[in-house]
C-alpha cells in the first residue's frame, strides 16, 4: 500500500514544474461576406401580360358604384361622367392627370375596359352645361326615392374658394390699359405667320396666345366697369381692380383672414342625410342677396322649396325675409339684434345707476318722446334703419337739461344729453324675431353649424376643392357642381351601396 502512495507522489507534480504549454495561435481575422446580390431593374423592356380586368379591384371598390359595369368597347359619355367623378373623389382635378392614369391606375382601365381615351377630357368637364346640370337633378331624384333627400330641413351656406390667378394679377384702370396697349402692339408686330419663316405651328401658338391675352385684357376692363359700380367699391378704392388673367374672380375675405383673388360658393345640405340639393358661385364676397337665389335653385333641382332653411345671420335681412315667407319657407337664422345683455353691460361699465336705465324712461305716444326719471324730456330726433328693416327712433335730451341736473351723476349723459332708442319692426320681421325666441326655434339653428361646416370641409379636404384649377366663372361653376357631385355618390355609397354589397350573399 506505501508503494502505491509513493509511486503516486512520484507522479504528481508541482505547478513550478509543470512544463510550458505551447502558445496558443493568434486568432484570425473573420472572412469579409460577400455583398448580397439583388436583381437589377430593368426598365428597358416591354412585357406581354395578361390582365382580367374585373380582378383588377375588389368587390366593394368606390368605381364599381361609380360605373355599376365594367369596360366597354366604346368610350360613350356614361364612362366619361365615371372617370371625372372618381378623379374627384381622388382630388384630382387635372385632365392630363386623368389620361396618364388610364395606363397605370387599376380603377381608370377597370372604367374604360382597358380602352385608350382618344376624347380631350377637358373639353367634356365644361362642354354640355344643360345636360350636366340634367344629369345632378336626376342624381337628386335618384338620391330622393332612396329615402336620402327630404327637404324637410335644408342648411344654406357660403365658402371661399381661391381662384386660379394671382393676388398680383390684380390692377387699376390705368395698368389694365397700359397692359392692353403692349399686348395689342405685339400682335400688330407679330404679323401673319404663313408669310414668316422658321416654324409656322410654334409662330401660329405664340400669335394665338398674344391674341388670348388682349382678349382677356378686355373683359378685365369690362369687368371692371361692373367693380366700380357696386356701392363697396366706391367707399373702398382697394376694390377698384380686377385681375388680367382671370378677370371674373373677385377680390374677397377668407375665413383665415386678409384679401385674396376668390369665389364666393352657395352650398345647400338636406339636413336628413347630408346631401348636396343646390350649388352656385357667385362673385359677390357677401351673402346678403344669395337667399333668393339658393331657393330658386333648390326649387329647379328638386321641383318644390325645402319646407326649412337654416341660414346664419349673414343671410337674415328684411328682403330675405319678407321673400322666405312669399315662398312659403319657415326661414331659421340669426337676428343681429342688439342684444339686451350686452347693452346693459355697457351701462354698468359706464356706471349709470339702474334706476336710469331705459325701462325707467315713460314714452308718450301724443307727443312722440320720452320723459326721464328726473323729469326731463328727450324729444324725437331722427329714425335709422338696420338691415332687418327695424326703425331705430332716437331720441335725445337738451345737452343744458342734462347739464343742469342734479342726478346727473346717475345717469351718466354724454356731452350732448342722455340718449335712448326704440325699435319698431315691420310685421313680418317682429314675427320672425319672436319666432327666433322659441326653443324649437332655437333647437333648428343648432343644426346649421354641423351640417354646413361638414359639407364644406368635406369638398375642401376630401375632394380638393381648396382653390380652383380653371379659370372664368363658367368653368369655375362646373367644377363646382362635378365636385358636388361626386360628393352626393360618395354619401350614397357610404349610406346604401356598400350596405347592400354586404348583404349579398357571397
Amino acid at each position: 500500500m506505501s508503494e502505491v502512495r509513493e509511486q503516486q507522489q512520484k507522479t504528481i507534480w508541482s505547478e513550478s514544474e509543470l512544463p510550458a504549454r505551447p502558445p496558443e495561435a493568434p486568432a484570425s481575422e473573420p472572412a469579409p461576406k460577400p455583398p448580397a446580390r439583388f436583381q437589377p431593374v430593368n426598365r428597358q423592356q416591354m412585357v406581354w401580360r395578361a390582365v382580367d380586368v374585373e380582378q383588377l379591384l375588389e368587390p366593394e371598390h368606390l368605381v364599381r358604384a361609380v360605373e355599376g359595369a365594367a369596360g366597354r368597347a366604346a368610350i360613350d359619355p356614361r364612362v366619361l361622367i365615371s372617370l371625372w367623378v372618381y378623379a374627384y373623389s381622388e382630388r384630382v382635378s387635372s385632365a392630363r392627370e386623368v389620361e396618364r392614369r388610364c395606363a397605370y391606375h387599376p380603377a381608370y382601365p377597370w372604367l374604360t375596359g382597358c380602352e385608350v381615351v382618344n376624347q380631350p377630357l377637358s373639353d367634356f368637364r365644361v362642354d354640355h352645361p344643360e345636360a350636366r346640370d340634367k344629369l345632378f337633378a336626376d342624381l337628386l331624384a335618384a338620391l330622393s326615392r332612396e329615402g336620402l333627400i327630404g327637404l324637410e330641413q335644408v342648411v344654406h351656406d357660403g365658402t371661399k374658394v381661391k381662384a386660379a390667378a394671382s393676388g398680383k394679377s390684380f390692377h387699376r384702370e390705368k395698368t389694365l390699359r397700359a397692359h392692353l396697349e403692349a399686348a395689342q402692339e405685339r400682335v400688330r408686330a407679330m404679323g401673319d405667320p404663313r408669310e414668316e419663316g422658321g416654324d409656322r405651328r410654334t409662330q401660329a401658338a405664340r400669335q394665338r396666345a398674344a391674341r388670348e391675352k388682349v382678349e382677356r385684357l378686355e373683359q378685365a376692363l369690362e369687368e371692371l366697369k361692373k367693380v366700380q359700380a357696386a356701392p363697396r367699391a366706391r367707399a373702398e378704392k382697394s376694390q377698384r381692380r380686377v385681375s388680367e388673367t382671370d378677370p371674373e374672380a373677385r377680390l374677397m375675405k377668407p375665413s383665415d383672414g386678409g384679401h385674396a383673388p376668390s369665389h364666393n360658393v352657395q352650398i345647400s345640405t338636406d339636413v336628413a342625410h347630408g346631401i348636396i340639393v343646390g350649388a352656385s358661385v357667385t362673385q359677390d364676397g357677401h351673402d346678403l342677396g344669395q337667399l333668393v337665389p339658393a331657393l330658386e335653385t333648390v326649387q329647379q333641382q328638386m321641383g318644390r322649396p325645402p319646407a326649412q332653411m337654416i341660414v346664419d345671420d349673414g343671410y337674415t335681412t328684411r328682403e330675405n325675409i319678407l321673400a322666405a315667407a312669399d315662398r312659403g319657407v319657415d326661414l331659421i337664422g340669426g337676428t343681429r339684434e342688439e342684444d339686451s345683455a350686452v347693452g346693459r353691460r355697457g351701462l354698468e361699465t359706464r356706471g349709470v345707476d339702474p334706476a336710469f336705465y331705459p325701462e325707467h324712461f315713460r314714452y308718450h305716444p301724443a307727443t312722440n318722446s320720452y320723459t326721464c326719471p328726473a323729469g326731463k324730456e328727450l324729444p324725437y330726433r331722427t329714425t335709422k334703419h338696420d338691415r332687418l328693416g327695424v326703425e331705430r327712433h332716437v331720441y335725445k335730451a337738451r345737452a343744458p337739461d342734462c347739464r343742469g341736473c342734479a342726478l346727473r351723476a346717475q345717469c351718466r349723459p354724454g356731452r350732448r344729453g342722455r340718449s335712448i332708442t326704440r325699435r319698431e319692426l315691420a310685421p313680418q320681421v317682429a314675427a320672425y324675431v319672436a319666432k327666433m325666441q322659441t326653443a324649437a326655434a332655437r333647437a333648428a339653428y343648432r343644426w346649421r353649424a354641423p351640417v354646413a361646416e361638414f359639407t364644406n370641409a368635406w369638398l375642401k379636404a376630401k375632394l380638393g376643392l381648396r382653390q380652383f384649377g380653371v379659370r372664368g366663372l363658367q368653368k369655375v361653376r362646373c367644377e363646382v357642381l362635378w365636385a358636388c357631385l361626386t360628393y352626393n355618390i360618395q354619401q350614397w355609397f357610404r349610406l346604401r351601396w356598400k350596405g347592400r354589397l354586404a348583404a349579398v350573399p357571397a
